[in-house]
């Protein structure tokens, strides 16, 4: 690969994913090995963390994986008042997935992008949640969830009810109402997605531009903004489990 020379040329190399395919149909190679490799690292960390478990003094990482564990729990019977066995480890699969997506954004700028060269791929770039396909995939799913389960807890026949005699009574005006509820329907999802892919990048692109100063300036400025940054990366996945459990519950609300 052609050395990096310009600012222009450095910032391009980063945030130029590995796609295959063109398009509509082009693929983001890395951003779904990333998302594959961190779903996994989820699983099997809690799987050890189950494996190992112990009635005596836990390990630290043990009271980790319990302390986040309670946390979503107590958050999802707060929220979500009616029973149902797929929130809880819905809400703890996103908190989880979508902190480790994020927290990639805490490693160095050039870490992952020059081991990859190194093995011959001259384009990876590592932080899924600042792919806006990765995103708002995320929250489609979501939003295909909360379609499903007002289906399943008003029917059809509610659902229809619900998008067209709010906020205005007057029959007519029952075609006013289902336009303005299509649009609180279909933003949902765009917040959630976008909301996400633009913290991400934008705090990817601070430490980018970071990098381009020189190297005794540079810690300067990157640590302040690292420490800072871990409160984005917790908030945002934070938020997005917070907003998923919030959508869900208000699809189930009778008076909703």
């Amino acid at each position: 690969m052609a050395k990096i020379e310009t600012a222009h040329e450095y910032i391009e190399h980063h945030l130029t994913f590995l796609t295959q395919g063109e398009g509509f149909w082009g693929i983001n190679i890395d951003s779904m090995f990333m998302v594959w490799l961190l779903g996994l690292i989820f699983i099997l960390s809690f799987r050890y963390a189950i494996s190992k478990s112990t009635k005596g003094v836990p390990s630290r990482f043990q009271c980790l994986i319990e302390l986040i564990f309670e946390f979503v729990e107590n958050l999802c019977s707060e929220i979500f008042q009616s029973k149902d066995r797929l929130i809880g480890p819905l809400s703890l699969t996103i908190f989880v997935w979508v902190l480790l997506m994020n927290a990639i954004d805490l490693l160095p700028v050039d870490l992952i992008p020059q081991f990859t060269q190194a093995i011959g791929i001259g384009h990876f770039r590592a932080l899924p949640s600042a792919d806006v396909n990765i995103t708002m995939s995320m929250a489609l799913c979501v939003f295909v969830l909360v379609i499903g389960y007002t289906l399943k807890s008003k029917g059809i026949t509610g659902f229809i009810k619900e998008l067209t005699t709010q906020p205005f009574t007057s029959p007519f005006l029952y075609p006013v109402n289902f336009v303005l509820e299509m649009v609180t329907l279909i933003s949902k999802p765009i917040s959630l997605g976008l909301r996400l892919f633009g913290n991400m990048y934008a705090g990817e692109m601070i430490f980018i531009l970071i990098a381009l100063l020189p190297w005794w300036i540079q810690w300067a400025l990157s640590v302040p903004w690292a420490l800072f940054h871990v409160l984005i990366v917790i908030l945002q996945a934070f938020i997005f489990m917070v907003l998923t459990i919030v959508y869900l519950a208000m699809a189930v609300e009778e008076n909703h």
